[in-house]
């Protein structure tokens, strides 16, 4: 009997996707400056067994290799970063030269096998001399955020055509500036929310750049990492509690993007901690994105606890759910709850899935093999979901990866594992999973055995 393949549309993309700093290395090499993240992992006691991205998976120098590894498991798109600080060390006024160098040649190296490069603009490293200044809570780092994305634009702008502002802004505003865990490790509110509005005021200036720069094939998004969230129970306090997480984590910045305001249940909700917002900030937030990138890892079980923090609520873990290494639900249902809910509420022009995977623990056999069934298991359930979404009218239009391989997971270290390929720290060795090679059928085929 021949096993039934649930196949994707034809121009749908295959990819995987990096960061700049989890895996380019060669932090001081060729003039680059410092970033938040240099700094920061160089704090004793931030990183897990205080490890830093110093040599990460030293891409600066392996980057023909990791793009043969990406033509080997036929990758149609690799959605990769541009380190700001390698590019304009002090993160305005004088450029590296040599570090543009090097995008250049990776772009290069990515067409001449056919592989589209998807570049995101920020992905957290901050140049630290503009962190001095303030960082994002400084409007005017939104001006210098609009003028790297020019420096980028002019030179790879010919070959590159699909760009994404921003990754993860919420990342960025909350776990470094309300939270304290990444940098620059600041813990206020009113800070984290006034930063919000920087990084979407930045995307849009970003936006309109690469668009005045570019040509008719440039398309411009934003990716966010976005979550269904579930009630505990019917109860009425519940229900509030997992709109107001709702309303913090998804609603907080899809809102401004395709409505032109910020919602109103979260402004009341917020009080004195709302940001300063000028005349003319939302209409310029709100200008036409070509396409959202959706960052989905799992869901949120949430329940009232008044006393838990300013949101006030509290999260429940089902006990005989699977997790991952990072302690996440292994929820696939979500990633499809997630893609309806945005394209009925927001009507987005494309949709792609920027980022999906999971961290287990992989190790290497007595054959030097890595057998990863569970994170087969995901992808395929999870790809199971989006190709129904895609079916019930989602427009999708395609699927990368976390992560190409294994890299510094920022607080994380060295000790969680999302690549398909299996990297050696010690000796630089890329080895492929199984997961890489049934990625690679996943690709031919254009679609997922049944």
């Amino acid at each position: 009997m021949s096993e039934k393949i649930l196949k994707f549309p034809d121009d749908f993309k295959w990819g995987a996707a990096t960061a700049s700093y989890q895996i380019e290395g060669a932090f001081r090499e060729d003039g680059k400056g410092l970033s938040i993240w240099d700094v920061f992992s160089h704090i004793p006691g931030r990183i897990q067994e205080d490890d830093t991205g110093d040599v990460a998976c030293d891409h600066y120098h392996r980057y023909r290799e990791d793009v043969k590894n990406m033509k080997k498991i036929g990758l149609k798109a690799y959605r990769f970063s541009i380190s700001w600080p390698r590019v304009i060390p002090e993160g305005r006024g004088k450029i590296n030269e040599a570090g543009l160098d090097f995008y250049d040649r990776l772009v290069d190296e990515l067409l001449k096998v056919d592989i589209e490069p998807f570049i995101t603009l920020y992905h957290w490293d901050l140049p630290q001399t503009l962190q001095e200044k303030g960082g994002w809570k400084n409007r005017d780092t939104v001006g210098y955020f609009s003028d790297y994305a020019a420096v980028v634009s002019h030179r790879l702008g010919d070959r590159v055509h699909s760009w994404i502002t921003h990754n993860e802004p919420w990342v960025v505003s909350f776990l470094g500036h309300a939270f304290g865990t990444h940098p620059p490790g600041i813990m206020d509110f009113s800070t984290a929310l006034q930063v919000s509005h920087h990084l979407l005021l930045s995307h849009a200036g970003a936006l309109e750049v690469l668009k005045n720069t570019g040509n008719d094939k440039t398309r411009v998004g934003i990716t966010l990492n976005l979550s269904s969230a579930h009630p505990a129970t019917d109860k009425e306090e519940d229900i509030k509690a997992a709109k107001i997480f709702d309303g913090f984590i998804n609603r907080w910045f899809l809102d401004p993007i395709f409505k032109g305001s910020y919602p109103p249940d979260m402004l009341d909700y917020y009080k004195d901690n709302v940001p300063e917002i000028l005349p003319g900030d939302m209409g310029v937030i709100s200008r036409k994105v070509d396409f959202l990138g959706v960052n989905y890892y799992t869901r949120h079980i949430v329940k009232a606890n008044p006393e838990e923090g300013i949101l006030g609520i509290s999260f429940l873990k089902p006990g005989e759910a699977e997790y991952t290494e990072m302690g996440w639900e292994v929820y696939p249902e979500g990633i499809y709850e997630v893609l309806k809910r945005v394209q009925d509420d927001y009507s987005p022009e494309s949709i792609y899935i920027t980022e999906n995977g999971a961290a287990f623990q992989d190790r290497l056999d007595k054959e030097g093999k890595v057998e990863d069934k569970k994170r087969i298991n995901y992808l395929k359930d999870h790809l199971c979901h989006i190709h129904k979404a895609i079916g019930e009218g989602v427009r999708l239009k395609g699927y990368f990866v976390w992560s190409l391989m294994d890299n510094f997971e920022w607080t994380y270290g060295y000790s969680r594992r999302f690549g398909l390929i299996y990297v050696d720290y010690p000796t630089q060795k890329r080895i492929f999973k199984e997961s890489a090679i049934w990625y690679k059928k996943v690709i031919e085929n254009n679609g997922i055995s049944q």
